[in-house]
């Protein structure tokens, strides 16, 4: 019998958990990316063309570095108005954002370091004064080969959609070629926010698609609706039902007695009849200033009794959770301790900024052991995948190295095996197995 070595020293483990999480493929179970199928933007001109949103005018004007620079210009006298920026051309709005935020101060948040650590890893200097450097190139990149290039960068094996059947234009796309999601590299979230958030105005949506739903429930609506997902999980392939929830998001709640219905007569009895989970993001209130559109947006903390609750009455559904607010991290995770149909996964939105992700990892591996997602990108630029899995990547291993040198001062035995497996869990096979991918 040939014996396994044991890792023995903190540097071998921090080289064999490095080599570990650069080897594992990644399943980025969210995202807000699409196949080439959906559209893209094209260069030159970076003029959007379709839902796959890339590129370095699409990187630079996020919607995190538009607020990032009005606290710089700000939307005052003597600034850059709000309606004056919004009547910009993208290119326009970058080279503003470039100037601001690259140029003229140094690029010190995470938003701004993302770009630079993207621009890096193509192999791009970070340094350009201007951005047309950068639109050369990508005018030289064909979208759908540069997601592969992409993937390949990231470490990402699959990319996971989110698509709203309520949004006109995409749902046009899937009702024109119900091929348009069939793409290896991704898979179909249904995403369905305004079957809870606004349950009247989504009956009414029904009804004109051809489905006899009634605001009051009354005649066949729970049938109809729950045809009408059925219909939605099929033509999608959706591996698990999406909602972004605010922070007053309660169940049961007497104040919302149409969305206890909706979940638990239609919602809960669909996903459980197909394995499917239900993923809530919960925590995000919408356009506390409006003026800055998708930038307009804050956090909230949450009700993590709702989730329980929800666990405890409905223990046939699986239930796939994040929130937006630092302070519930660590009552969710005592939450998941105590349900095993309950997944926590990845630093949502303003979580993800590197002290944060450090803070919960450390905290979901001490409470939870590798029976967690740690990560997801969120990404809604297609080359957001590089920055945002090449830093997560490096704190993880962080973490990881130093939980291991704990466990190998007890006395412990590290094996190499042992760091592959855990990482392979954490990175890939808690979601596929949880889903039953």
């Amino acid at each position: 019998m040939i014996s396994t070595p044991f890792l023995a020293d903190r540097a071998s483990i921090s080289r064999c958990v490095s080599d570990a999480l650069t080897a594992q493929p990644i399943t980025d179970i969210h995202t807000h990316c699409y196949t080439p199928k959906f559209g893209a933007t094209r260069y030159p001109g970076a003029k959007r063309g379709g839902l796959l949103l890339w590129g370095i005018d699409e990187l630079v004007t996020y919607h995190y570095l538009i607020a990032e620079v009005f606290r710089i210009v700000p939307a005052m006298k003597g600034g850059l108005s709000y309606e004056a920026f919004w009547k910009m051309g993208r290119q326009e709005q970058a080279d503003h954002i470039w100037k601001h935020l690259f140029v003229e101060r140094t690029p010190i948040s995470e938003a701004c370091r993302g770009v630079l650590t993207t621009l890096s890893r193509l192999g791009l200097d970070p340094n350009e004064k201007s951005l047309e450097p950068y639109r050369r190139w990508f005018a030289q990149q064909d979208p759908d080969t540069y997601i592969d290039r992409v993937m390949e960068l990231a470490g990402v094996d699959q990319i996971t959609m989110t698509n709203p059947v309520f949004d006109d234009e995409e749902r046009a796309m899937w009702e024109k070629d119900p091929a348009v999601g069939d793409d290896p590299r991704f898979r179909a979230v249904l995403r369905i926010d305004p079957l809870l958030r606004d349950w009247p105005a989504a009956a009414g949506k029904l009804a004109e698609w051809g489905y006899e739903t009634r605001p009051d429930f009354s005649g066949k609506t729970v049938d109809e609706v729950k045809r009408f997902l059925g219909h939605w999980l099929d033509r999608q392939k959706a591996v698990y039902v999406a909602m972004s929830l605010p922070p007053q998001f309660r169940y049961p709640d007497p104040d919302n007695p149409d969305g206890d219905r909706f979940i638990r007569d239609i919602l809960m009895p669909i996903c459980a009849e197909r394995g499917l989970p239900w993923a809530m993001m919960i925590g995000s209130r919408l356009g506390v200033n409006p003026a800055l559109r998708d930038a307009g947006d804050m956090v909230g903390k949450a009700d993590v009794g709702a989730v329980v609750n929800l666990c405890r009455d409905f223990p046939d559904n699986k239930f796939l959770v994040t929130m937006l607010s630092r302070e519930n991290q660590h009552e969710l995770c005592v939450a998941a301790r105590k349900f095993g149909n309950l997944m926590v996964f990845g630093c949502w939105w303003f979580l993800n900024n590197p002290v944060l992700i450090e803070e919960m990892t450390r905290m979901r591996l001490e409470l939870l052991g590798t029976s967690f997602i740690p990560q997801h990108s969120d990404a809604r630029i297609l080359d957001q995948l590089i920055y945002k899995w090449d830093h997560s990547r490096r704190i993880i291993a962080r973490v990881l190295t130093d939980k291991y040198a704990d466990l190998a001062e007890s006395g412990f035995h590290i094996t190499a095996d042992a760091v592959r497996q855990d990482v392979a869990r954490l990175m890939h096979r808690n979601f596929h197995d949880f889903l039953k991918l």
